[in-house]
């Protein structure tokens, strides 16, 4: 399994919309381009920057599923969240590979 992890550190102006908005929008309408088995949304709770920052996970069952995703549906999918919220946060990517799940 292929985990597709985002990280997002929203300014805390735009925190509420942003949560309405991923929980409302944007996670459903990714996982609508059927890439992706389930998601997850988390806080976390260390933050060392000013924003709030959340981790929200994708899995994939295989990377082409990933890289399909990648090349056919990110671009439009994050062209809408910087219409939506751009400059407002920061955003970076991280592919995680399952090795052990108990």
């Amino acid at each position: 399994m292929i985990i597709y992890n985002v990280t997002i550190s929203i300014d805390p102006d735009a925190h509420e919309a942003w949560v309405r908005w991923m929980k409302e929008e944007h996670i459903p309408r990714v996982m609508a381009t059927g890439r992706f088995s389930s998601s997850r949304m988390h806080r976390v709770l260390t933050d060392d920057n000013g924003g709030i920052t959340y981790a929200v996970q994708y899995n994939a069952d295989s990377m082409a599923e990933y890289e399909r995703y990648r090349d056919e549906e990110a671009p439009r999918l994050q062209a809408e969240a910087h219409a939506a919220f751009g400059g407002r946060f920061h955003a970076f990517r991280t592919l995680l590979e399952v090795v052990h799940d108990a």
